[in-house]
Formats: structure tokens, C-alpha cells, sequence
């Protein structure tokens, strides 16, 4: 039997998060590790964890469009659109943050972030509950490969995460990474690694926009 993330994953995953802790868990693309994505003490444990340089960026992901575009009232109504447009899925969306929120994942470009709002599947469902945000990068060793189940996590992040939740075995593919920071100004975007959605599809789904 597939495994599945159940209700009482979900209070402990905001246990986890609210006590500054680590999680390893799955996503629509490949398993993440996570923290809360204002607490820069348990950035720097996953960090650690990850052995991710310190300045290189993590996203910020929320389970559902709706908190994301809330926690991002600033949101000009053209990027809003075409926020609506890719998510969820399985794409990361990097915009302008004039607020500067979410330091701890933005790092040394706090104008930066990156968002993430997976398309869940039905065994992923009750992650959609999770109402806050999470700062999240990929369950692996910094430069090494992604993995796609929990045998496939390093020991040493399953050993150091404060919690770990299984959800079987995932589709492996990282997300596309999109560059959507000057949309509102230019409507330019551009495709800075093409992961589980092709940029044929990126092309198609925002152009349905501009007609």
C-alpha cells in the first residue's frame, strides 16, 4: 500500500515548524526538508543538514495559491495572474520582494523569492491543511541528486531532521525554476531550469494572459 500523509502528520509537521524545527518531507516533485521560513536559527541547521552554502537562496512554499497570494499582498495584478496561471504546480517562481519578506530563505538577496505551490497528489492531499508557509529545499546533499523516495535521503538528513514524513515514492523530477521578477514591467520571463514542467508549457500557460 501507497503511503500517506494523514491529519495527524500535519499537526506534527506545525509542531515541528513552530518549535524551530527540521522536516524532511514529500512534495509533488521530489522529497524537501524544511523549516520555519522566519526562523533563521533553523535555516542555518538545514543549511548545515544540507551542507548548502550559506548564501545560496531556498523557496518559500506554501500548500494552497490562496495563503501564498496573501502573504504577498504587494503582488502587482499582472504577476498575481500569472501566479494563478502556473500554480500550483510544479514550478518555483522567483519574484521581486520589495517587502523583503522571508529573510531567512532569501539570504543575501532579501529583493528576491522564490515560490513554491505544489500541485499535491490524492496520497499528498492533507498537506493542503498546512495553512502557514515552509522555507524548503531538496531531502539531499548539496550537488548531489534528488531524491525521489525516503531510501533514497541521505542517512545523515534523515538522522538529523527532527521529524520525517513519508509519502511513497515520488515522480523523482525536480521543479522548473521561473524567472518571473521583471513580468510586471516587461512581461518577460525566461526559464532558468527546466525541470518537471517544460518551458513549451510555461510558454502556453502564460500566453493564454496576453489574449
Amino acid at each position: 500500500m501507497t503511503p500517506q500523509i494523514e491529519p495527524q502528520d500535519i499537526v506534527r509537521l506545525e509542531r515541528c515548524m513552530a518549535g524551530g524545527g527540521v522536516a524532511v518531507f514529500p512534495s509533488d516533485t521530489v522529497y524537501g526538508v524544511c523549516c520555519d521560513p522566519e526562523n533563521e536559527q533553523a535555516a542555518k541547521r538545514l543549511y548545515e543538514l544540507k551542507g548548502r552554502p550559506a548564501a545560496r537562496p531556498a523557496a518559500v512554499m506554501f500548500f494552497a495559491l490562496e495563503p501564498a497570494l496573501a502573504a504577498l499582498p504587494e503582488l502587482p495584478d499582472t504577476e498575481r495572474r500569472a501566479l494563478q496561471a502556473l500554480l500550483p504546480g510544479p514550478v518555483t517562481l522567483l519574484l521581486a520582494n520589495p517587502a523583503q519578506r522571508f529573510a531567512p530563505a532569501c539570504r543575501t538577496d532579501t529583493t528576491t523569492v522564490g515560490l513554491r505551490v505544489p500541485q499535491l497528489p490524492q496520497p499528498l492531499q492533507a498537506l493542503s491543511s498546512f495553512a502557514g508557509a515552509i522555507m524548503q529545499s531538496s531531502a539531499n546533499l548539496s550537488g548531489q541528486p534528488d531524491a525521489r523516495s525516503l531510501a533514497e535521503v541521505p542517512d545523515s538528513i534523515l538522522a538529523g531532521a527532527d521529524l520525517v514524513l513519508d509519502g511513497g515514492e515520488l515522480p523523482g523530477r525536480p521543479s522548473t525554476v521561473i524567472d518571473l521578477r521583471a513580468y510586471e514591467t516587461s512581461r518577460r520571463w525566461h526559464v532558468l531550469r527546466e525541470g518537471a514542467l517544460s518551458g513549451a508549457d510555461v510558454q502556453r500557460m502564460l500566453a493564454v494572459l496576453a489574449s
